[in-house]
C-alpha cells in the first residue's frame, strides 16, 4: 500500500509557526535563563516573532499566496489574512502591557508565585523577593497561535483543537494576578469548569454533524446540505450545540455569565487580552462555520441567532447601566457588543454592486475599531492607582479630567466609540453591521440595534461625566507609566479617531478581501 505524504504550506503557514516557535521559545527560556535575564529575554522575543509574523503575513497578501493549507484543515483566504493581522496588532499591543512594571514599583500585575497559597508565607517570600515568572509570555503566544488557527480552520477538528489550544492558557492567565489572589482563582475556575462544558457542547455538535454529513470538512459539510442522505434531525441538533460552543466564546446570551466575573478577577493585561483577541478570533469561527459549512441551512439559524443577538444587545446594556465597577461595566459593554456583532451574522449579506459592505467586511471594521477602543480603555484602566492598585470604582474616576486631561480624553474617545458617536471608529463599525442586516433583510433586528445603542450611550457618558464633571477623589492617582503601556493607549486613541474619520480604505479593503474561499 503506498501512502502519500502529506504536503505543508510552509510559507502560508509562516505566521502561525513563528508564533508557536516563540511560545516553545519562551518555556525554555523560563527554563534556562537566569531570572534577572527572562523578563528582557521574554519581552524582546514577544515583539520580534510578532512583528516578524506580521511582516510574513504582507509578504503572503502581497504575492497572493491564498488556498486551503495542511490537507485542506485550514484555509488561507482573505477574511483569514484580515483575521491574523488583527490577532497579530491587538495581540502585540495588549501583551506589551503585559511587561508593564513602572506602575507598580516594578511589579508587574501577575503573581510572584502563582503556585502559592493566597495569603500563605511562600507567596509573601517571593513577592518581597520581587520574584517574576514570566511563562505569562508564552502562555499568551500559546493562546494567540491557537486563536489564529481557529480563525482559519477549514473542518470542525481543526477548529475544535484550535480551540483547546486558544482556551486552556487563559485559564490559567486568568488565575496570575499580583493582588486579590482568591477573587482571581476564582475567575479562572468558573472560567475553566464553563469553558469545558462549551467544550463538550461544541463536541457533541461535531459528532452529530459527522453523523448527518459524513465528514468534518466545511465544505463537504456544506454538499450534504443541498444533498441530503439521512435526515435532517442530526444536523439541528449538531448545529444548536455548535452554536453553544462558539457563542460561550464571544460572550453572547444566555452564555455570558462568565464575563463580568472572569474581567474583574483576572489581571487588566488578560482581561484586555481576552476581551479583544478572543473574541474576534471566536466571531471569525463563528463566521466560517455558519457561512460555509451551515450557509445552506441559513433560513434555519437566522432567527435563532436574531433571537440571541436581541437578547444579548438588551441584557447586556440593561446591566451595564447599573454597574459601578468600571471593570465589570466594561464586560457588559462587551457583551452588548457581540450583540452588534451577531446583527450583521443574522444579516449574512454578501454585499452589492452599489458598495454596501458584506457581513464579513462590515464585522471585521467593528472588530477593528472595537479592538482599538478596548486596549486603549484597559491601558487607562492599569494606570489609575491609589494604595492598594488599581481603581476599579467609577466613582473613584470622579474628577479625573482634572489630574490627567490626557488620560481622561483617551478614555472619553474610547467611551464615544462604545457608544457610537460620529467621527470615531465606534460609528462606522456600528454603520457597517446596522447597514449589512438591513441589506439582509432583518430591518426589525437594526431597529432594535438602534435602540439599545441609544440606551448605550448612557452608560458610556455615565464615565465621561464622572471624569470630567466630578470631584477628584483623594488619593487617587495616575500612575506613571512606561513604553509598554503608553504605547497601546496612544495606538488605540489614534487609531479609533483615524477609523471615524478615514474609514474608507479598512472598508474597501475588507469589501475587497471579505469573501471565504469554499
Amino acid at each position: 500500500m503506498n501512502i502519500t505524504a502529506p504536503t505543508f504550506e510552509w510559507l502560508e503557514l509562516a505566521p502561525v509557526l513563528i508564533v508557536l516557535t516563540a511560545a516553545i521559545l519562551g518555556v525554555i527560556i523560563e527554563a534556562a535563563v537566569a531570572r534577572p535575564y527572562r523578563m528582557v529575554s521574554q519581552v524582546g522575543l514577544m515583539v520580534v516573532s510578532l512583528v516578524a509574523a506580521l511582516a510574513m503575513l504582507i509578504d503572503n497578501f502581497m504575492n497572493q499566496r491564498t488556498g486551503t493549507l495542511v490537507v485542506a484543515s485550514m484555509v488561507l483566504d482573505g477574511p483569514a489574512y484580515l483575521a491574523w493581522a488583527a490577532l497579530l496588532v491587538f495581540g502585540l499591543l495588549s501583551l506589551l502591557l503585559f511587561a508593564e512594571r513602572r506602575l507598580a514599583n516594578g511589579a508587574t500585575a501577575f503573581a510572584a508565585s502563582a503556585a502559592a497559597v493566597p495569603g500563605s508565607l511562600p507567596e509573601s517570600e517571593a513577592a518581597v523577593a520581587r520574584h517574576e515568572h514570566t511563562e505569562v509570555f508564552p502562555l499568551a503566544l500559546f493562546s494567540l497561535s491557537g486563536m489564529l488557527v481557529f480563525a482559519a480552520a477549514n473542518d470542525l477538528i481543526t477548529a475544535f483543537v484550535a480551540l483547546e489550544v486558544m482556551s486552556l492558557p487563559l485559564y490559567l492567565l486568568s488565575a496570575m494576578s499580583r493582588r486579590r489572589r482568591l477573587l482571581s482563582q476564582e475567575a479562572a475556575l468558573k472560567y475553566f469548569l464553563l469553558g469545558a462544558l462549551s467544550s463538550a457542547f461544541f463536541l457533541f455538535g461535531i459528532a452529530l454533524v459527522y453523523g448527518f454529513s459524513g465528514s468534518f470538512g466545511f465544505r463537504e459539510i456544506a454538499a450534504s446540505i443541498s444533498d441530503p442522505v439521512y435526515g435532517r434531525g442530526l444536523l439541528y441538533t449538531g448545529m444548536a450545540f455548535l452554536a453553544i460552543g462558539l457563542l460561550f466564546k464571544i460572550g453572547a446570551v444566555p452564555f455570558h455569565n462568565w464575563v463580568p466575573d472572569v474581567y474583574v478577577g483576572a489581571p487588566t493585561p488578560v482581561t484586555a487580552f481576552m476581551a479583544i483577541c478572543t473574541k474576534l478570533a471566536a466571531v471569525m469561527a463563528v463566521l466560517r462555520v455558519f457561512f460555509v459549512a451551515l450557509g445552506g441551512e441559513r433560513w434555519t439559524w437566522q432567527p435563532l441567532l436574531a433571537t440571541i443577538a436581541v437578547l444579548t444587545m438588551v441584557i447586556g446594556v440593561v446591566i451595564a447601566v447599573a454597574q459601578t465597577d468600571i471593570k465589570r461595566l466594561l464586560a457588559y459593554s462587551s457583551i452588548s457588543h457581540a450583540g452588534f456583532i451577531l446583527v450583521a451574522v443574522v444579516g449574512a449579506s454578501v454585499g452589492t454592486a452599489a458598495g454596501a459592505s458584506s457581513s464579513v467586511a462590515s464585522i471585521v471594521f467593528y472588530l477593528t475599531a472595537y479592538g482599538f477602543a478596548t486596549i486603549a480603555s484597559f491601558a487607562a484602566v492599569t494606570m489609575v492607582r491609589d494604595a492598594a492598585g488599581e481603581v476599579h470604582s467609577i466613582a473613584g474616576w470622579s474628577g479625573l479630567g482634572r489630574r490627567n486631561p490626557f488620560l481622561a480624553s483617551v478614555v472619553a474617545l474610547a467611551m464615544l466609540s462604545f457608544a457610537g458617536i460620529p467621527l470615531t471608529g465606534g460609528f462606522i463599525g456600528k454603520w457597517a453591521v446596522f447597514t449589512a442586516a438591513w441589506h439582509g433583510g432583518f430591518a426589525w433586528l437594526v431597529i432594535v440595534a438602534i435602540v439599545a445603542s441609544v440606551v448605550a450611550a448612557y452608560v458610556y457618558f455615565k464615565v465621561i461625566i464622572a471624569m470630567f464633571f466630578g470631584e477628584p477623589v483623594a488619593g487617587v492617582e495616575v500612575g506613571r507609566a512606561s513604553a509598554f503601556t503608553l504605547v497601546p493607549l496612544v495606538v488605540g486613541a489614534a487609531a479609533t479617531l483615524y477609523l471615524g474619520l478615514f474609514p474608507g480604505q479598512l472598508l474597501d479593503l475588507a469589501t475587497a478581501v471579505g469573501t471565504f474561499l469554499r
